[in-house]
């Protein structure tokens, strides 16, 4: 079942996959999908496992179906360097042309790829309003509005009896909200890093979608499970 949350006077939707939906807009948003992050570091000699393009493009497609969006919205650093696109996988390549054209698809310009989406179709644009949204890859500090945001990879680490857990999670604060990284490949910065209240300000909450719950935990509080 949905779990929903509000914001800006609208219902959201976190996905358990790290994207989130606006049910009344038929709009799902994801952030830093990284796409070939593996090939980048090959070609400056750290091997990865070349599949990070093609598991997150997998998880994209799926989120897509399930959620029936029309609008596809992603939060900028979509792929890891503006070469990107031309070292997808053809099959990659191909599918993300066909939802570019299947879609209405936006990409927001992030600090890694720039416009570098362009090449596969959809819409390119710096900053984006949508409603009372304000869309960008950086959320910017002390901004009033309400703004849907990406880069810094947000991530939860709990203790629950006796086992530490780490997860990625959407930080919200009262006019913000940070996307998790989307891409199989990405890693994450603690929620309670001071990035974060640079951000965002110090009244923050972690969100956890989960099993058809939203789990909450104030970053001030230690959350340990009975």
């Amino acid at each position: 079942m949905p779990v929903s949350l509000s914001f800006a006077g609208e219902t959201l939707l976190p996905q358990p996959c790290g994207a989130l939906f606006w049910p009344a807009q038929s709009t799902l948003f994801v952030a830093d999908l990284h796409f070939e992050k593996a090939s980048s570091f090959a070609r400056r000699g750290r091997l990865l496992p070349p599949y990070d393009s093609i598991d997150t493009l997998a998880a994209l497609i799926e989120a897509v179906a399930r959620t029936r969006a029309t609008r596809v919205i992603c939060l900028g650093d979509s792929f890891h360097d503006a070469g990107g696109p031309g070292r997808l996988p053809a099959p990659a390549r191909a599918a993300l042309r066909t939802l570019t054209a299947s879609l209405d698809w936006l990409w927001i310009t992030g600090n890694h790829d720039d416009d570098a989406g362009a090449a596969l179709g959809g819409r390119v644009m710096a900053e984006a309003q949508a409603g009372p949204l304000t869309l960008r890859h950086e959320a910017v500090p002390g901004a009033p509005e309400f703004e849907l945001s990406g880069h810094f990879h947000p991530k939860l680490t709990v203790s629950i009896r006796g086992r530490r857990i780490v997860r990625r999670c959407f930080a919200l604060g009262e006019t913000k909200l940070i996307l998790p990284a989307y891409g199989s490949m990405t890693g994450g910065l603690c929620i309670t890093d001071p990035a974060f209240t640079a951000a965002i300000g110090p009244r923050r909450e972690a969100l956890v979608a989960d099993a058809g719950r939203l789990l909450r935990f104030p970053v001030a509080t230690r959350a340990v499970a009975a």
